[in-house]
């Protein structure tokens, strides 16, 4: 059964769209919507992997699409058929696209095509019962295939964004630090040829004070 779908720009990981009746039948429904968003910005930093890929959150399964640049992603259970949340996500994809594709780049809001909620619903209740006989025709079609789709785990996935941001981080410290350090050897180096010619400049001082002062008087 589909639980949860969501639209949003990879580039970015802003949502464009959400099942608005998405979490009626099931309470934890929030905090699978905060892994959805933590994945959008998994990918929004370029941790895109593969195109299209299924993630394991126990007890249900997100399945992903990645087109032009936008994600398409639904939450369904675990036993409802892999090749099924696919071909849903695709009718989404192709009407998505048919309908907004020419204002994806330049939506600056989240939510701006909350009007393609009705065409979710739509959808959505088409795929809910995988017994009629459309959903079994698509099954048995040959044509879609989904055997090659990765699945991994919502801990793995999530995880590996964490450590690449903790790299990032550690990165843009050991180059912060540096800089300190390379501002702290000028001034060590000014020192130390301060302290190593001070001298000189004032006996020559003095030397040249006292010969002005000599031909002052004489």
């Amino acid at each position: 059964m589909v639980k949860l779908t969501m639209i949003a720009r990879v580039t970015d990981g802003l949502p464009l769209v959400e099942g608005l009746d998405d979490g009626r039948d099931f309470p934890e429904v929030d905090l699978y919507k905060k892994q959805a968003k933590a994945l959008f910005t998994n990918l929004s930093r370029g941790n895109t992997g593969d195109s299209r890929m299924s993630i394991e959150t126990d007890p249900y399964v997100f399945h992903y699409i990645i087109e032009r640049k936008v994600c398409y992603l639904t939450m369904c259970d675990r036993s409802y058929p892999k090749k099924l949340a696919f071909q849903y996500l695709e009718d989404l994809k192709n009407e998505f696209e048919r309908v907004n594709g020419s204002q994806i780049e330049t939506a600056a809001r989240p939510y701006a095509f909350i009007k393609f909620d009705t065409f979710i619903q739509k959808t959505k209740k088409s795929y809910q019962d995988t017994r009629t006989q459309k959903n079994i025709a698509k099954l048995n079609d040959e044509l879609y295939e989904v055997h090659q789709i990765m699945t991994r785990n919502i801990q793995e996935v999530l995880g590996v964004g964490d450590k690449l941001d903790q790299v990032s981080h550690l990165s843009g410290r050991l180059t912060e630090e540096s800089r300190i350090y390379a501002d702290k050897a000028k001034d060590l180096n000014r020192q130390a040829l301060i302290r190593k010619w001070a001298p000189v400049a004032i006996v020559l001082g003095v030397v040249f004070f006292l010969f002005w002062l000599r031909r002052k008087i004489w």
